[in-house]
């Protein structure tokens, strides 16, 4: 089992950036893939990206792609969102999760899951 940890959320003007990062617990971390999820008021978990485990693959949420980037660092036990162009429709809550196998999606498909950091993209 692994115990994640998001920070880095915060207030941020449309158009700005955040770095959030997730934090995990365990040795076993390198062998885990790791996703982005966040969710918003009256809304579903939506995903937003993900990377496997040697960080080799990386996927998207078309909403975020071209800028969002998903990288981790084994050696640290975390991995990163950066967040860069931030709109107003970005507001959520966001989750950390992982996996012991594929990435993937689908919230169902994670096994573990960090209490969430709220990012709040004013306009």
């Amino acid at each position: 089992q692994v115990q994640l940890v998001e920070s880095g959320g915060g207030l941020v003007q449309a158009g700005g950036s955040l770095r959030l990062s997730c934090a995990a617990s365990g040795r076993t971390f390198s062998s885990y893939a790791m996703g982005w999820f966040r969710q918003a008021p009256g809304k579903e978990r939506e995903f937003v990206a993900a990377i496997s485990w040697s960080g080799g693959s990386t996927y998207y949420a078309d909403s975020v792609k071209g800028r969002f980037t998903i990288s981790r660092d084994n050696a640290k036990n975390t991995v990163y969102l950066q967040m860069n162009s931030l709109k107003p429709e970005d507001t959520a809550v966001y989750y950390c999760a992982a996996v012991p196998g594929r990435a993937g999606t689908g919230p169902n498909g994670y096994d573990y899951w960090g209490r969430g950091t709220q990012v709040t993209v004013s306009s």
